[in-house]
């Protein structure tokens, strides 16, 4: 399962890529393209982030999501725009992975005995 989830993680990257730079572009295709980036984002969460990697993933993502909040991207000339559909796109496609192992880690923390 583990070389499936490794999969995912590419092509969740690429399609993330790919959104943020022909989004524009691809404007009838954005809703399709961010569902599958949602799923394929759950996928990873469940099939690639361990019990022991999930402090540093999610500190990961928080650093990342964090950077979507930032404005200030489109501002720069001629890539910001590029530069925020990018990190928008990897965000779409890092937060159900993010919410999937924060619901994971919680359970483990709340419900299992040890």
């Amino acid at each position: 399962m583990a070389n499936y989830g490794s999969w995912a993680f590419i092509i969740g990257v690429i399609l993330a890529i790919i959104l943020g730079l022909f989004g524009q572009v691809m404007v009838g295709y954005k809703g399709y393209i961010t569902a599958i980036l949602v799923i394929i984002g759950l996928i990873v969460g469940f099939a690639n982030i361990t019990e022991k990697e999930a402090t540093n993933f999610l500190i990961a993502a928080i650093a990342l999501l964090a950077t979507n909040t930032v404005t200030q991207w489109t501002s720069l000339l001629v890539v910001g725009d590029y530069i925020a559909g990018i990190l928008g796109g990897i965000g779409t496609f890092v937060a159900p992975a993010a919410v999937l192992v924060a619901l994971k880690a919680i359970y483990d923390l709340a419900y299992k005995k040890k």
